[in-house]
C-alpha cells in the first residue's frame, strides 16, 4: 500500500464524505482530495525530475495535505520545512535536500526569495482549479520508496534529514490504530504545525475515513471555537498547549461548555507534567487522555500509554504511571541497552532505549556515518534513556545528551524538572548542566514564572531539596520570560546551554 491509496480508497467508497476542513472553514470531500492530489502528482511529475525533491513551507493550510499525498504519489519526495527557522537555516536545508520547487505561503516565499537559491522555483500553494487528472500517479512507486524527508528537531545538534518511506509512515499509522483506535464518529482537530512528524496523525485519521480540522496555529480561544463549530471529538496537544488551554479555562470558565463534544486529548513530543494532567482532569473531568512516545526517526509514535491507564492513574493519584511513556504497540519491539557496554540491560535498569519496528526510518539523508551510529540490525538507538518494567511499561528518564554528571553522579534533568514544576508559581522549566571546574557540571534550572508570580530562587531550591537528593538540587536558578522551543514544543536545550555559556552572569551565585 502507498500513501495516496489511503485517499483513493475513501474517494471510491465515500466520495461526498468530509476529508479536510481548512482554517478558513473550507470543506474538502474525499472526491475533492482525490482530484487535488492527482492534479498535484501530475504537476510534479511534469516539472520535477526523478530523484529531486519538493518542499513546502508556511502555516497550516489545505495545500499541505495535497502535497502530503500528491508528491509521493508522483514518485518524488516531500520536504516539509519549518517556517519558524531562520532564512539561513531554511536555505541550508533546501540545498542539502536537493529541492527543485518550494510551495507555500507567499509571505515565507518572499523571505526566501531574498536569498540565493539557484535552480529553485518558489511558488504559492498549487493552483489546482484546473485538474490535470491522475496521469502523474507513479506506477513504479514502491512501498519502500522515500515519501517524506523530515529534518529532525535539532534539539541536540545540527538537524539531520530523516528519510521516511511509504511503508514506514503507514506502519506508524498502523501502530497508532492498534494502540489508539479511532471512533467511527471521530472529528479530529490538528493543532501542531504540519511541517512536524505529528502530521502522520492526519494520515491516521484519513485511514479510518474521518475528517481532519486544521487550525493555522494554536491559541486557546480559537481552539475552543473550532471544537464547538465543528463538533470536534479528539485532538493532539503539547504540554505548552494544554497549559495555555487550562489558563484560558481558569480565566473564562464559561468556555468549558464549548468543549462539550471533546472526548480525547492525545499528547507527546515533550514530557507532560502529571500535575498538568491532574489540573486538566479537574477542569474537564469527562475528558480522556492518551500519550504517544515517538520521534521523527520512528515516523511517528511507537509506544503508547492508553486511556485506561490514564483513567486509573488520575483516579488513584499515581504520578509514576502518569509520567510513564507506555507500552509498545503491536509489532514494535523495545529494549534497553546498557550505557557503558551497549548490551541488553537488566530488567529495570536505566539505559538507552532502542526500538525495532517497520516504522523505523530508512536512514539519514547523505549521512552514512550518522545512519550507522543509530541503526544496527534493525534497531534504532533513540538517544533517550529509560527503563522497562516487568510488565513491559517503558519509562523515559532523559535524553542521553541531557544527562547531567555532577561530582561523578548522574542526574536526569527530567526528574529535576518535575520537582521544580511542583513549586508554586512555576509555569515551565528546563534543567541543563553548566560547566563547573570542581564538579564537572552543575545543575541549572531555567524557570518561567506563572503570570503575576515572583520566583524566589532560594525558596525554589528549598522546595526541590525536600523532594530530591542533594546532588540533584539546582545550584543555579535563572528566571526568564520564555523557553526556546521547536515546532513540536520541545525545549531547545542546546540553545539554552549555549546562551548560559555566553552569559554566565545570568546564573548568579552557586547555591
Amino acid at each position: 500500500m502507498l500513501l495516496h491509496h489511503v485517499v483513493a480508497e475513501r474517494a471510491g467508497s465515500d466520495p461526498d464524505g468530509l476529508a479536510i476542513i481548512g482554517p478558513e472553514g473550507d470543506e474538502i470531500t474525499w472526491a475533492d482530495l482525490g482530484d487535488r492530489l492527482g492534479s498535484v502528482a501530475a504537476l510534479i511529475a511534469e516539472e520535477v525530475p526523478p530523484g529531486r525533491r519538493v518542499a513546502a513551507i508556511g502555516p497550516n493550510h489545505p495545500g499541505w495535505i495535497d502535497l502530503y499525498y500528491g508528491v509521493p504519489a508522483a514518485g518524488r519526495v516531500l520536504v516539509p520545512l519549518n517556517h519558524r527557522l531562520s532564512p539561513t537555516e531554511l536555505v541550508s536545508q533546501i540545498g542539502r535536500a536537493g529541492v527543485d520547487v518550494v510551495f507555500g505561503d507567499p509571505t515565507y516565499l518572499d523571505r526566501l526569495g531574498e536569498f540565493s537559491l539557484p535552480g529553485v522555483s518558489l511558488r504559492p500553494w498549487p493552483d489546482i482549479g484546473d485538474a490535470r487528472g491522475s496521469d502523474g500517479l507513479g506506477d513504479g512507486v514502491n512501498a519502500g520508496d522515500p515519501a517524506w524527508l523530515l529534518f529532525t528537531s535539532g534539539t541536540t545538534g545540527t538537524p539531520k534529514g530523516a528519510v521516511l518511506t511509504h511503508a514506514s509512515l503507514l506502519a506508524a499509522v498502523a501502530a497508532s490504530a492498534a494502540a489508539r483506535p479511532v471512533d467511527p464518529d471521530d472529528v479530529y482537530l490538528f493543532c501542531f504545525p504540519l511541517c512536524h512528524v505529528a502530521g502522520y496523525n492526519v494520515v491516521h485519521r484519513h485511514a479510518h475515513g474521518r475528517p481532519v480540522v486544521l487550525t493555522e496555529r494554536f491559541e486557546p480561544e480559537g481552539f475552543c471555537a473550532a471544537v464547538e463549530r465543528h463538533t470536534v471529538t479528539s485532538t493532539s496537544l503539547a504540554a505548552t498547549m494544554l497549559a495555555s488551554l487550562c489558563d484560558h479555562l481558569d480565566a473564562h470558565p464559561e468556555a468549558v461548555s464549548s468543549l462539550s463534544t471533546l472526548r480525547l486529548v492525545a499528547y507527546g513530543a515533550a514530557p507532560m507534567p502529571p500535575a498538568l494532567l491532574q489540573r486538566a482532569h479537574r477542569q474537564l473531568p469527562a475528558l480522556d487522555f492518551t500519550q504517544g512516545y515517538g520521534m521523527t526517526e520512528l515516523s511517528g509514535n511507537a509506544v503508547f500509554l492508553g486511556v485506561e491507564s490514564h483513567r486509573r492513574a488520575l483516579r488513584d493519584g499515581d504520578d509514576d504511571l502518569l509520567a510513564a511513556a507506555g507500552y509498545p504497540a503491536p509489532g514494535v519491539e523495545v529494549r534497553i541497552a546498557a550505557m557503558e557496554s551497549g548490551v541488553v540491560a537488566a530488567e529495570g535498569s536505566v539505559g538507552e532505549i532502542e526500538v525495532r519496528a517497520a516504522q523505523v526510518m530508512a536512514g539519514y539523508l547523505d549521512d552514512p556515518d550518522a545512519t550507522a551510529a543509530v541503526l544496527g540490525e534493525g534497531w534504532l538507538r533513540t538517544g533517550d534513556l529509560g527503563s522497562l518494567g516487568p510488565d513491559g511499561l517503558l519509562r523515559v528518564v532523559d535524553r542521553k545528551k541531557d544527562l547531567i554528571i555532577t561530582g561523578g553522579e548522574n542526574v536526569a534533568s527530567r526528574e529535576v524538572e518535575e520537582a521544580v514544576l511542583a513549586t508554586p508559581g512555576v509555569a515551565a522549566v528546563a534543567v541543563v548542566g553548566v560547566a563547573d571546574p570542581t564538579w564537572g557540571e552543575n545543575v541549572c534550572a531555567v524557570v518561567v514564572p506563572e503570570s503575576g508570580a515572583v520566583i524566589d530562587p532560594d525558596e525554589l531550591v528549598a522546595t526541590v531539596r525536600r523532594r530530591l537528593a542533594g546532588f540533584k538540587v539546582p545550584r543555579h536558578v535563572v528566571v526568564v520570560d520564555h523557553l526556546p522551543v521547536n515546532a513540536g514544543g520541545k525545549v531547545l536545550k542546546a540553545e539554552l546551554r549555549a546562551w548560559l555559556a555566553e552569559n554566565p552572569e545570568m546564573m548568579g551565585p552557586r547555591r
